[in-house]
């Protein structure tokens, strides 16, 4: 089985690399050990997406006389319905990307690569989530090798996952039954959106962070919103904490909390660990070949080569951002420069960061904080959504968005967004940084009201001394 491309993996970066290879004329394999879509659509982004969604339906039922809906009776989740509508949504984008693969004239290798050297692969039958084992013994031969590998949930030793009383993501996707109570291990994007699920679907949930804020890489006014909504949705938080130990040897599990205040024990039925992700690097013949990994993640160049010639890695496993566009991306650049283009190299400046909980937060650049650490004199505009009109008709005007400019010459610095939809936002922002757009150009475009995003240009007009609504 010989081709111009064998790319290992099959998530977001490596699917869409593949496809991108076969465009440009290049025999294309992809080998995929597990299930097509990797983490991302299978036990990731997609599925989680589909159960926040029936989290926020939920919440709103609860309010549907504030909409002067009557419901007669009580509104309750089906917890068990809910997972299997997220499973279900996962299942059909997984044969999505199948019908993708034979579209593009892709063969699709199952079973576990490692490297030989001389640009061959071995491939063995491997066992996926769903225990079937999958593929067959073969060599797979290719003059260029793309791993796509992506990256799982870190374990550290006060945390050891059994999978049922200490989990993570994975289980908590999956699992039919919903626990009482939750704790949850890590604030960032992972860990306040199963926050936000589990307490929305009536779990009790306690949120234990090590920096001293709720998701830490946001803008700290970001922060400080979400902290301040979901103490009011009832989730207990305990910020500049950790977690020394865990007992599970009970009915439920008894943490050891170590806080600024001294030591203190929580009690839940479960602890969720979302403390981050690691790369999928072990069994893939990286040592033999002496390609260079650090803190879990190959080691690659601009274009994602590494030392070795023909062998290259692009996604999670090379390290952060850890996001699917991030490794789509550098898929594409990578395959392009293979093929002898001249492809636009990632800024990874300009990469927007979403969480999907309600209110959803969206960012892209910098923060106020690491504008001025950069030596910016910056102007700052805010504009809350409790003076949107579109916000109040649809019932949530909880947050804000934040536009940082650069004094001098109007550069857009950062755009940080607290808010219904504030995902489906931001990418207003991305485009405009990516076209060098200026604070007047914003101001000036006019936004369609009434809408949400009418936000931003009334955000940068109040950085400017130009607030009309505010």
């Amino acid at each position: 089985m010989k081709y111009d491309v064998a790319v290992i993996g099959s998530g977001p970066g490596g699917y869409e690399c593949a496809i991108r290879a076969s465009q440009l004329g290049l025999k294309t394999a992809i080998i995929e050990k597990n299930k097509l879509g990797g983490v991302c659509l299978n036990i990731g982004c997609i599925p989680t997406k589909a159960l926040l969604k029936s989290a926020e339906v939920f919440e709103t039922a609860k309010h549907m006389e504030e909409f002067g809906v009557k419901v007669e009776g009580t509104v309750t989740a089906d917890f068990a319905k809910v997972i299997q509508r997220s499973r279900q949504t996962a299942n059909k984008m997984n044969g999505g990307v199948e019908y993708l693969m034979k579209k593009n004239k892709i063969d699709v290798v199952y079973g576990q690569a490692k490297l030989q050297g001389g640009g061959k692969i071995s491939v063995t039958p491997s066992v996926n989530m769903d225990g079937k084992e999958i593929g067959e013994a073969k060599t797979v031969e290719a003059k260029h090798i793309i791993i796509a590998t992506g990256a799982r949930a870190r374990e550290i030793p006060s945390l050891p996952i059994d999978g049922k009383k200490i989990i993570t993501y994975k289980e908590a996707m999956t699992q039919t039954t919903r626990p009482d109570s939750l704790l949850v291990v890590g604030a960032g994007a992972i860990g306040v959106e199963f926050a936000y699920f589990y307490q929305s679907m009536g779990t009790q949930v306690t949120i234990v962070e090590m920096m001293d804020r709720l998701v830490p890489i946001e803008d700290k006014e970001v922060s400080k919103e979400l902290g301040r909504c979901f103490k009011k949705m009832g989730i207990k938080i305990l910020t500049e904490a950790s977690v020394e130990k865990v007992d599970t040897s009970g009915a439920n599990c008894v943490a050891t909390v170590k806080t600024k205040k001294g030591t203190e024990t929580l009690e839940a039925q479960q602890v969720l660990s979302a403390i981050g992700v690691q790369g999928n690097v072990e069994n893939l013949g990286l040592e033999e070949l002496n390609i260079p990994v650090d803190r879990g993640a190959i080691q690659v160049d601009e274009y994602y080569q590494t030392p070795v010639p023909g062998i290259y890695a692009i996604g999670d496993v090379s390290g952060p951002p850890w996001l699917a566009h991030v490794a789509s991306h550098e898929g594409i650049v990578c395959v392009e420069k293979i093929a002898g283009l001249n492809p636009h190299k990632v800024d990874y400046n300009n990469i927007p960061g979403c969480t999907y909980c309600q209110p959803q937060i969206a960012s892209v650049g910098y923060t106020e904080e690491k504008a001025r650490e950069a030596g910016y004199e910056i102007k700052v505009g805010k504009f809350p959504f409790s003076a949107s009109g579109k916000a109040a008709a649809i019932g949530h005007p909880e947050g804000f968005v934040k536009v940082i400019y650069d004094a001098k010459y109007g550069e857009w610095l950062g755009c940080h967004i607290i808010g219904y939809d504030a995902t489906e936002m931001i990418a207003e922002a991305v485009s405009a940084r990516a076209l060098d757009t200026t604070s007047d150009e914003i101001i000036e475009a006019m936004h369609p009201h009434p809408t949400l995003s009418e936000a931003v240009m009334e955000a940068s007009k109040a950085a400017f001394g130009r607030a009309i609504n505010i």
